[in-house]
C-alpha cells in the first residue's frame, strides 16, 4: 500500500476501515437473500461437482463442468452447509476480493483511500445504468465476481507498471472466469505497448514476455482447459448448431449486438465520452501524482473498448456468415468494456474531486471539478434509488415477478405469497419424492433445484455449456415448450405427457395456475385436504397403461 494514500491520525484513511467500508456498501446495495440472479444457477453445479450423485438425473447439473475451478474453490460448503449459507459465504468473500482490489486501485492512483467508497458508488452505478450488454460485477455469488477481483488487483499493479505481477493476477483471474480473466490479458497487452513500447515515445526496457506472463498463462490453464473441453468430442456441425443456440438463442442479449436496443448504445457512448474526457483532461493537468497513473488505467480502458469494438465489428458477421458469427460471438466481447469503462470514469471523477480540494483545480479546469461533484451526486441517488428497490421487493431477486417476466407489477403482498408458495411446493416434492426424481417444472422459474433438490427436464435459465448437452437442452426445451402454447406454458397433451414420462421418468408435474388455470385433467397430487398453495399444483402424468383420448389438446 502506498504511504501517499494514507494520512496519519486520520482513522478514515486506515486501509482495513476503508475495506471494511466497501465491503458494507456491497452488503447494502445487493445484499438481499439468496438465491441471487445466477447463485442457484452456479451453486448446484458446485454442489454436484463435489457431490456427483446429488440432482444426477438433471440434464444441466451433470452437464460440462467449464468453471470447475470456481467449484472447486467456493463449492466445498456445500458439503457441510445449506446452498443458502454457500451463497453467503461466496458472497462475503467474492465481495472481499473487489472491495480490497477497489482499495489497492486507490491507493496506486495516489490519492487519499477515503475516495475508494466514491469509486465503489460511482462505478456500481454506471455499471448498471451504462452497460452496453447487460454487464454486472456486484450481486450473488459467481465465477466472475472472484474474477474480477483479481482484475481490480492487476490494474493496480498495471498502474505502477509491475508487470509481473500483472500477469499473475489476470491468469488467476482466468482460472475463475476464462473470459473476464482473458480479455484482462488482451487489454493488458493493448497498455503495455500503449505505455512501454508506443512508437511517439521513448520505448522503455520494460519485457513483455517475463516469468510473470509465463506463470499466470500457465495458471490460467485452470479455467482454460474446462472451458476448451466444452467443445471436444462433437463434430464441426454439431460444435456450430449449439453456437448458434448459445449465441442467437438464449444469450442473445449479451453476445448479439443486433439484440441490444438502441438505448443501450445511447448511454454505453455517454458514458464512454464522459470517461474519455475527465481521464484525458486529467492527463493533460500534468500533475505528477495523477498523470501517469491514470494515463496506464487510460491505457487499459482503451484495451477493453478496443476488443468492444472488435465485438461491434464480429457482430456483422451473422448477416453474412451466421456459423462464424456464433462461433465467434460467443466469446462476450462486451463484457470487459460493460465494467472497465465505468470504473475509468470512477477514478477519474475521485481524481477530479481531489484536484477540487487543491489550488491545481483553476479555471477552466475546475468545471470538470464540478461535473464530477455532479456525477457522484447522481451516482449515489442511483445507488441508493437501486438498493431501495431491492430491499422493497421482500423478496430474492432471483424469484422476484420483475425477473422472471410474469405479473411483474404485482404488489408487495401478491409477491411474497407468491414466493411463499414456489418455496412449499418445492418442500412438498423435496419430501415426497425419491432423490433421483425428475420433474417437468415451470419453464419461467430458475430455482427448483435450489429448493427441492431433484432433477428437472429443463427450464430457460439453466443451460449447459458443453456442445452435447446444449444441443439436447435445445431439443427438450423445444419439446417441453412449443411456442405455439406461448412461453410460458407446457403442453398438456395426453400423448405428450405419456411420452415426456416414458422418456425422461418423469411421473409428476409442477404447473403454475396463474398460466394454466385452477384445474387440469390430470390427477392432482398437491395441494389436497388442509393443504393450501394459490399459485402452483403439482399433478401426476398420465400412465401409458390408461387410455385416454389424444385429439385434443385440454390446454
Amino acid at each position: 500500500m502506498s504511504a501517499e494514500s494514507a494520512v496519519p491520525g486520520q482513522w478514515w484513511h486506515h486501509p482495513g476501515i476503508i475495506f471494511l467500508a466497501t465491503v458494507a456498501l456491497f452488503f447494502v446495495y445487493a445484499g438481499d437473500a439468496p438465491p441471487g440472479v445466477n447463485e442457484a444457477h452456479y451453486l448446484v453445479k458446485a454442489k454436484n461437482f463435489w457431490d456427483p450423485s446429488w440432482c444426477h438425473e438433471d440434464l444441466f447439473v451433470r452437464s460440462g463442468k467449464a468453471h470447475a475451478f470456481f467449484y472447486w474453490v467456493f463449492g466445498w460448503p456445500t458439503q457441510f452447509v445449506s446452498l443458502t449459507t454457500t451463497a453467503w459465504i461466496g458472497r462475503l468473500a467474492g465481495w472481499s476480493m473487489i472491495a480490497w482490489g477497489l482499495v489497492r486501485l486507490t491507493a496506486s492512483l495516489r490519492i487519499p483511500l477515503a475516495f475508494t467508497l466514491v469509486i465503489a458508488i460511482v462505478w456500481l452505478a454506471g455499471i448498471q445504468h451504462g452497460n452496453l450488454a447487460g454487464e454486472w460485477v456486484i450481486g450473488g455469488i459467481e465465477a466472475k465476481v472472484p474474477a474480477y477481483g483479481l482484475v481490480l488487483m492487476g490494474i493496480a499493479e498495471l498502474i505502477q507498471r509491475r508487470w509481473n505481477r500483472v500477469w499473475l493476477y489476470f491468469g488467476l483471474a482466468s482460472a475463475f472466469h476464462v473470459l473476464t480473466g482473458g480479455w484482462s490479458v488482451v487489454a493488458g497487452a493493448i497498455a503495455f505497448v500503449l505505455l512501454e513500447k508506443s512508437p511517439w515515445k521513448q520505448p522503455s526496457n520494460a519485457k513483455f514476455f517475463t516469468p510473470g506472463l509465463f506463470g499466470g498463462g500457465a495458471i490460467s490453464l485452470l479455467g482454460l482447459l474446462p472451458a476448451m473441453a466444452m467443445s471436444s468430442g462433437v463434430s464441426s456441425a454439431e460444435s456450430i448448431s449449439a453456437a448458434k443456440t448459445y449465441a442467437y438463442f438464449r444469450i442473445s442479449h449479451h453476445l448479439l449486438p443486433s439484440a441490444f436496443h438502441f438505448d443501450w448504445y445511447v448511454r454505453h457512448a455517454v458514458l464512454t465520452l464522459t470517461a474519455a474526457t475527465l481521464l484525458i483532461a486529467l492527463i493533460r493537468t500534468g500533475r505528477p501524482q495523477n498523470s501517469n497513473p491514470i494515463l496506464a488505467l487510460t491505457a487499459f480502458a482503451f484495451g477493453a473498448v478496443s476488443i468492444a469494438l472488435l465485438g461491434l465489428l464480429v457482430g456483422i458477421l451473422p448477416a453474412v456468415s451466421p456459423d462464424w458469427g456464433a462461433r465467434l460471438l460467443r466469446f462476450y466481447w462486451f463484457r470487459l468494456a460493460d465494467a472497465v469503462t465505468p470504473l475509468a470514469l470512477a477514478c477519474a471523477v475521485a481524481c477530479w474531486l481531489q484536484a477540487g480540494t487543491e489550488a491545481v483545480a483553476m479555471k477552466p479546469r475546475f468545471s470538470l471539478v464540478w461535473i464530477a461533484r455532479g456525477i457522484t451526486v447522481v451516482a449515489v441517488i442511483l445507488v441508493g434509488q437501486t438498493t431501495w428497490i431491492n430491499v422493497s421487493g421482500g423478496v430474492p431477486i432471483s424469484l422476484s415477478n420483475r425477473l422472471l417476466g410474469l405479473h411483474s407489477k404485482a404488489d408487495y403482498g401478491s409477491q411474497r405469497r407468491t414466493v411463499s408458495d414456489w418455496i412449499k411446493v418445492c418442500r412438498f416434492v423435496r419430501a415426497n419424492t425419491d432423490e433421483d426424481a425428475v420433474l417437468l417444472t415451470p419453464r419461467h422459474q430458475q430455482t427448483f433445484k435450489w429448493y427441492a433438490h431433484r432433477a428437472e427436464v429443463v427450464n430457460w435459465k439453466d443451460i449447459p455449456q458443453d456442445a452435447p448437452s446444449l444441443r439436447e437442452w435445445a431439443r427438450r426445451f423445444v419439446e417441453i415448450f412449443p411456442t405455439e402454447l406461448s412461453t410460458m406454458r407446457v403442453t398438456i397433451r395426453y400423448d405428450k405427457l405419456r411420452h415426456f414420462r416414458e422418456r425422461y421418468g418423469v411421473d409428476w408435474m409442477i404447473v403454475d395456475r396463474r398460466v394454466v388455470g385452477p384445474h387440469l385433467p390430470l390427477v392432482q397430487v398437491y395441494p389436497l385436504d388442509n393443504e393450501h398453495n394459490h399459485t402452483y399444483a403439482v399433478y401426476r402424468l398420465p400412465s401409458s397403461l390408461i387410455a385416454i383420448p389424444t385429439d385434443r389438446d385440454p390446454s
